[in-house]
Order: structure tokens, then sequence, then C-alpha cells
């Protein structure tokens, strides 16, 4: 009898641990889903960081090539480096000491070979032709690639990719061309409105577009 009683004793503690448990998990689902309905507080790509032989050279590229503008970095930094911004998102430059070996131009012919498939950084172009003139008037090597969509529409990605002068990759595309549909119910896209931007400076004989 005693047995029993014991038996039934434990039985009760096990289903009051299972009912716990399973509440616990339900409670564990529901924040889960909470989660994925609140979007984050995230507002926009702030800038990429770029590790540099020459923070000069790589200057001069950025701005030449890519249309950035070199601005003010905090005075506080005790290392080389720039800042560069516009369209929205910042470049930063580091200049490297002892991290050479990081740099893609510390592989045999990196520079020299130009494989879409690796990593990049992608800008957004209203007049891809103007680029790829661009391109060749200052003797950059590149690749260019088109991406057929949808034949029937006539939907299609164009596509240019060259190197920095440490051997990161770049695209140019026009990927606005292409129609973004979530291939998931999680999350929902969140566009940046203007107040992601920082404020901006204006001096004399300046304006932005």
């Amino acid at each position: 009898m005693e047995r029993k009683d014991q038996d039934q004793a434990n039985g009760e503690v096990r289903n009051s641990t299972h009912e716990k448990t399973t509440e616990k998990d339900q409670h564990a689902g529901k924040e889960k889903d909470d989660q994925a309905e609140t979007p984050l507080p995230i507002m926009a790509l702030n800038h990429v960081s770029r590790l540099c032989r020459n923070v000069k050279e790589s200057v001069d590229f950025y701005t030449k090539v890519l249309g950035f503008v070199l601005i003010e970095r905090p005075q506080a930094f005790d290392f080389d480096g720039a800042w560069l911004f516009n369209y929205g998102v910042g470049i930063h430059l580091l200049q490297s000491k002892y991290h050479e070996d990081r740099l893609p131009n510390d592989q045999p012919d990196h520079h020299d070979h130009l494989d879409p498939m690796d990593n990049h950084i992608s800008c957004q172009c209203a007049n891809m032709e103007e680029m790829e003139q661009k391109l060749k008037d200052l003797d950059i090597k590149y690749v260019k690639r088109s991406v057929e969509e949808d034949e029937e529409k006539g939907t299609a990605i164009d596509q240019l990719f060259f190197k920095d002068p440490d051997g990161f990759m770049i695209e140019i595309c026009n990927c606005e061309n292409l129609k973004l549909v979530p291939a998931s119910s999680l999350g929902k896209i969140k566009l940046p409105f203007d107040r992601h931007n920082p404020p901006v400076e204006i001096m004399e004989n300046q304006h932005i577009k």
C-alpha cells in the first residue's frame, strides 16, 4: 500500500513536472513569436571597414573611382586610417601594420584573378554604361556579367566586378531591376529613411544632391 501510494505520489510529481515543462515550452515559443513580429531598432548599414597597406592610395581610389568623400575622423583615434562617406554609407580605411597576411593581395596573382563569387561589397548604379566607360578610362581591369532572371519580362541584372588597390572585390550593379520577394514569413523588410543619415556639415561652395 505504501509502495502504491509512493508510486502515485511519484506519478503526480512526474505529471506536475511535465506540465510545468510544457508551460515553459509554450512560453518560450510565444517569446520567439513576439521577437519575430517585433522589428529590430536597426535603421541601415552604417559603414564597411577595409584594411589597407596605403591609406592615401586607397583614399584616391575610393574618391576618384567610386565618388566617395573624405570626411574627418574622431581625433581620439590613435591609429592611421581614413573615413569616407557617400550614398548613405561609409567606408572606414584602416592602415595595416602587422596583419598584411590578411589582405587578399598577399596571394599570388590574386589581383589579376577576378571571381564574382569572391567576398565583395556592391554599389547600385543608375547608368552601367557610364560606369563601365569610367573603368576603361582609368585602366581598371574588370569582369562584366549579365544575369537573366526573367526572359519573358526581360528582367536582367548587369554587373561589373573589379578590385581596390588591396585586392578587395567591388561590384557595380543595377540590382533595382530585380523585385525583392521574401523567401519566408519570418521577418519583415525595413527600408531606410533619411533619418538614418548622420548630420552633414555644409561648407561653402558645397551642396548635397
